[in-house]
């Protein structure tokens, strides 16, 4: 079985196991196939991916059921390309609500991989089981036959994108002097958010400095143990995508930073500093309780929003990459920092084509100006 590398992890393989209690036989079969070497991360998406599909088949009168894990192979056998269309033009055209006010289409990615989803389940269904006569449950594939369209985007039209939502020049060095010496003036004397903000300054200090000091995950962040710091060193040992052992280098004053955190925690949240507790917690009924994603997610955009623009722990991530190849120019140093497997991926940080056509441009336009 899959061994949770994480808490995140964990919290994926509780839910997987609850909605696959959901499914027909087939969507566990595939599941539990799969379990040993996909993360329960991506077969809990896959298997929404599923549930909306099949809960889509039945509100569309395509099969008859009144329970979902009633519906049969032979639905999937003979499913009219038609209606596979059908259902992937309903993925795109669907309204997901932003907030109570706003609604937006899917993103290309996200129907994407609702595609690849399924693509896989018929794959399997179609080649990887085996019924007593050693024939698959069925031959005919109807998701062969969908497409898979490309976000067709430019690598220089990407990284410019990138570029607009990241801090730019000294902001990013500008934003955590505002954390720890303003934002607390904005805050009403007397009120609970003050007090909650002084309780967790140097919490909420230490999570964005690391962020833009050494350009790791919200996941690799979320899973911080104290024996995983290297005060020495200045690195901390981090858990990339996949389960992969790393080592991640540090800004010093973030590591400072940091270390004014742990002077604290034990006093502000009740925390022990035995080697397996969790660095960053919050306090619940008295106790330390580790910090979820959802909660470090919710805490960079309140302070971001008030700096300047809402951003997430990916766009300082993105802005520490960035930063570091301005000083470097050393796209394998970056790669090995971030835990990124291609060039193309770290690319997205080097735009000197940009830069170039500025000047360009730039010298293009003073002709004008000695005429």
């Amino acid at each position: 079985m899959f061994m949770a590398t994480s808490r995140q992890h964990q919290l994926h393989e509780q839910k997987l196991h609850e909605l696959v209690k959901t499914m027909p036989f087939y969507v566990a079969e595939y599941v539990d196939d799969k379990f040993d070497y996909r993360s329960p991360s991506t077969l809990l998406n896959y298997v929404l991916d599923y549930k909306l599909f099949l809960q889509w088949l039945m509100a569309e009168g395509i099969v008859e059921c009144e329970d979902m894990k009633d519906i049969p192979l032979s639905a999937l056998e003979t499913l009219p390309l038609e209606v596979a269309q059908n259902f992937f033009k309903f993925v795109q055209r669907r309204e997901i609500p932003v907030n109570q006010k706003e609604t937006k289409r899917p993103e290309k990615v996200s129907v994407n991989r609702k595609i690849s989803a399924l693509r896989s389940l018929f794959k399997y269904l179609t080649t990887q089981t085996e019924q007593e006569d050693g024939e698959p449950y069925f031959y005919r594939n109807v998701m062969q036959k969908i497409e898979v369209h490309k976000v067709k985007e430019t690598l220089n039209a990407r990284a410019t994108k990138l570029s607009a939502k990241i801090f730019q020049n000294d902001d990013d060095v500008r934003f955590l002097d505002y954390v720890m010496n303003e934002y607390e003036n904005e805050l009403p004397e007397g009120s609970k958010k003050r007090g909650y903000f002084l309780r967790d300054k140097e919490r909420d200090l230490a999570i964005l400095s690391l962020f833009l000091g050494s350009g790791i995950r919200v996941n690799e962040l979320s899973n911080l143990r104290i024996r995983h710091i290297n005060f020495e060193e200045n690195c901390i040992e981090v858990l990339r995508k996949g389960g992969k052992e790393d080592i991640a280098e540090v800004v010093p004053e973030s590591m400072e930073d940091l270390k004014n955190y742990l002077h604290i925690r034990p006093s502000r949240y009740n925390a022990t500093t035995d080697e397996h507790e969790f660095v960053f917690v919050t306090k619940r009924n008295n106790e330390p309780s580790p910090l979820s994603n959802r909660a470090i997610e919710a805490l960079v955009k309140k302070y971001t929003k008030s700096f300047s623009k809402s951003m997430s722990p990916h766009k300082l991530r993105h802005t520490y990459g960035t930063k570091l190849m301005e000083e470097t120019n050393d796209i394998h140093l970056l790669m090995r920092q971030l835990g990124h497997g291609s060039t193309t991926t770290a690319a997205l940080y080097i735009n000197p084509d940009r830069d170039k056509a500025k000047k360009a441009a730039a010298q293009l336009g003073n002709r004008r100006t000695k005429t």
